[in-house]
């Protein structure tokens, strides 16, 4: 069986992670080359995961002939302007979120991949949590109902460093995105207005770059279906990752992961052990499983199971947040994709207003 040859883009966090599971888990495919600006980070990974090539200009991984498809895990700024070269170069496709940072940028990118007929697979990796992918198949079949009330809660252990924060969009670009995914896979419904609201709570640091550390969204579904995000940038007790699906029949919810499923009680009481601390413990499974599909949707031609538009509509939802939380008022997804109504889609600057 002839293997999928790829390239990453990208040496940081998710770039490592990604080739690691690769060369452990996922025979069906090998890494040809990685690339990253950072020459040690880009050797470094190339060494510890047995890639041939290391380079630090990424062009390169796509004038490579040999390699089949990419992975874009470089700062999310980026992402839109790779993808656009990457389909003009016939490569295949996979990019962590977002799609990018401006949505004419992102719908240049995915006119480009339609054009040129290649895969293009976002990384939203929660999806293919076995507990989350349960929970979704109970509730299509039925189990709890029509769907009244989804309640999503993501805070991280710590703040990132203010260069990481400089260019990931800020909070609802690089964390609400993935909760912004979620209720629309969980309820295979769409949302039509949110109302934001954000503070620097946390570490005033934040504010030298605009951004919040904790949020909440309030989200109205087309079907009238209600929704709640909390986010957080630091929770002191380690990743905090939880949802509940309140429906006509019941409920459904996913929790958190322990380090272990060891017990103490004493005279103190009971005393289990804290989260995880990071979302590699927490979805390992996960971010192998989605490459897996995605290596699938290739070596099969069939269709990636999260798409571009998938991706493009969890940036609508992160610009009508930003809308939302600076001018203080709830707001329509119509107002961020129609044009005539001063919609984004022409040029969007990935800073906060306030």
């Amino acid at each position: 069986m002839q293997k999928l040859r790829l390239g990453i883009i990208g040496a940081g966090t998710i770039g490592r992670l990604h080739a690691k599971n690769i060369s452990l888990y996922i025979p069906e495919a090998e890494v040809l080359m990685v690339a990253d600006a950072i020459e040690k980070a880009a050797q470094s990974c190339a060494r510890e995961f047995g890639i041939p090539t290391a380079v630090t200009d990424y062009h390169k991984v796509l004038n490579n002939e040999a390699i089949e498809a990419i992975l874009i895990c470089t700062p999310g700024s980026t992402h839109a302007t790779i993808i656009r070269e990457a389909a003009e170069k016939g490569k295949h496709i996979f990019c962590e979120k977002p799609l990018g940072l401006d949505l004419k940028e992102i719908d240049d990118a995915l006119a480009a991949v339609e054009k040129a007929g290649v895969k293009l697979q976002v990384g939203f990796n929660r999806r293919f949590d076995p507990s989350i992918h349960k929970a979704k198949e109970l509730i299509a079949q039925g189990a709890i109902g029509r769907i009244y009330l989804v309640r999503i809660t993501s805070r991280d252990p710590d703040i990132p460093s203010l260069e990481y924060l400089k260019t990931c969009g800020g909070l609802f670009f690089d964390t609400t995105i993935h909760d912004f995914d979620m209720v629309r896979y969980l309820t295979g419904d769409e949302v039509e207005e949110l109302y934001a609201s954000g503070s620097v709570l946390i570490d005033p640091e934040l504010q030298k770059v605009g951004d919040i550390d904790t949020a909440i969204v309030m989200l109205q579904f087309k079907s009238s279906t209600l929704g709640i995000i909390e986010n957080s940038r630091r929770a002191v007790y380690g990743y905090d990752q939880r949802l509940e699906v309140f429906g006509e029949k019941g409920m459904i919810s996913v929790g958190n992961r322990p380090r272990d499923l060891v017990s103490l009680s004493d005279s103190n009481g009971v005393h289990f052990s804290p989260n995880v601390f990071f979302f590699p413990d927490r979805y390992p499974e996960a971010f192998v499983a989605e490459l897996r599909a995605f290596v699938k949707s290739v070596k099969k031609d069939t269709e990636p199971p999260v798409t571009g538009h998938d991706g493009r509509m969890a940036v609508v939802m992160a610009y009508a947040a930003k809308r939302s939380f600076e001018e203080r008022r709830p707001v329509r997804l119509a107002e961020i994709t129609d044009k005539k109504k001063g919609g984004t889609d022409e040029s969007s600057s990935a800073s906060w207003g306030k």
